[in-house]
């Protein structure tokens, strides 16, 4: 059973007892009996697993990068947050959208249902919206014909025993933004090209020779979508067994130069 599954489980199964006593039980019970130690315990944890449900389903919800498809944008122990309403506000369970908020653009970093196995969550960078016909040739993108220019980049030191000394680092315009991607020249890519059908979206991790996307079991169906990827919050290295502050204190730093600039301009 899923997270969501139980947390919906937990809701009902308190809510019920605190409902039942409220208008059956407590009308029986003499003014001075205490209530049940279950009643107790239904009425102090009905409002937070509540509160823990509403946030999760409809606000933001943690995830950790559990492989490295997506160096160097993200590493395996980061933790980031998922903005849930990004993409449309869903039911939890059952995933049914009851409000349209917005769709994907080209360049998010977005976690959806993996497609063939959708109790799996994954996450990737969107390249292809619908209509899109998306191409990947040489190392290089092409979308509607265009080629996605790339520059070469300096790896940083903290990608050091992370990737293979031979890996490059480039910098793709996929958008008004860059950002940075992986290329092992001495490893064949899957090559070819598709349109996007409506309704789906491309995806591709950003470590291009090293990810399971959209090349090789094809699109992702809107419904499987769960949000956009905006902050990492922790990283953690299971090796040494601790945090990467200066991952945090990046993340940190950019959040409130962000939030500097979006006073400066208002």
């Amino acid at each position: 059973m899923s997270f969501p599954a139980i947390m919906v489980l937990l809701v009902a199964i308190t809510g019920l007892i605190w409902l039942v006593d409220r208008f059956w039980l407590a009308r029986q019970r003499p003014a001075n009996e205490n209530e049940p130690a279950m009643v107790e315990y239904a009425k102090s944890f009905f409002p937070i697993i509540l509160l823990v449900l509403v946030i999760r389903s409809f606000v933001a919800e943690p995830f950790r990068i559990p492989s490295s498809s997506m160096l160097p944008t993200l590493h395996i122990g980061d933790f980031i947050l998922v903005n849930k309403f990004s993409y449309g506000i869903r039911l939890p369970v059952i995933n049914t959208k009851i409000l349209n908020t917005g769709s994907p653009e080209r360049g998010d970093v977005m976690v959806f249902r993996y497609p063939q196995q959708p109790e799996i969550d994954y996450i990737k960078r969107v390249i292809g919206l619908p209509g899109d016909t998306v191409g990947y040739f040489n190392k290089t993108l092409f979308i509607n014909g265009q080629e996605i220019k790339q520059q070469a980049g300096e790896k940083p030191a903290e990608l050091a025993g992370m990737i293979a000394p031979r890996a490059e680092l480039k910098q793709e315009q996929l958008t008004e933004a860059s950002h940075d991607i992986l290329l092992d020249p001495q490893r064949m890519s899957m090559e070819g090209e598709i349109t996007v059908p409506e309704g789906h979206f491309f995806v591709m991790g950003d470590n291009r020779d090293n990810s399971n996307d959209s090349r090789v079991w094809g699109t992702v169906p809107e419904e499987n979508l769960v949000g956009k990827a905006f902050f990492i919050w922790m990283s953690w290295n299971w090796d040494d067994g601790g945090i990467v502050w200066s991952r945090v204190v990046v993340q940190l730093t950019k959040v409130y130069l962000t939030f500097r600039a979006a006073c400066v301009v208002n």
